[in-house]
């Protein structure tokens, strides 16, 4: 469980980085060039969505790099990625593999515990 925890954060933290950029940048080109009626209208949190797209994906690969090692902390680092991800740009088509990949991997690296271990976390 906890390789798949990894795999499934760095993949999200990949995804949730298209994302972020697209986001980003969009955010960024409507403040530079002006809102096109209809078209391109800048969204309302804009400093929220900047630093939630730098942040999430950010929060995934490395709660995905812990998975292995410090499943609990890669866990919260993951499902708190996953939050950060749906509050920054809802839950649409684009977002809907990074959130849900995240949370995933966030709900194994905390089910999972080394059977050799009494402590499954610590």
């Amino acid at each position: 469980m906890r390789n798949a925890a990894l795999v499934l954060g760095i993949i999200a933290g990949l995804f949730g980085m298209i994302v972020g950029f697209f986001g980003y940048g969009y955010s960024t080109a409507v403040e530079h060039f002006g809102e096109i009626d209809g078209v391109a209208e800048q969204v309302q949190h804009v400093t929220q969505l900047r630093i939630l797209a730098v942040l999430s994906p950010m929060l995934a690969i490395a709660g995905g790099a812990m998975a292995r090692s410090r499943a609990l902390w890669g866990g919260v680092l993951l499902l708190a990625s996953s939050v950060g991800m749906y509050v920054g740009f809802g839950f649409n088509v684009f977002t809907l593999f990074p959130i849900c990949f995240a949370g995933l991997a966030g709900v194994l690296a905390i089910a999972a515990g080394k059977p050799d271990e009494p402590k499954a976390h610590f």
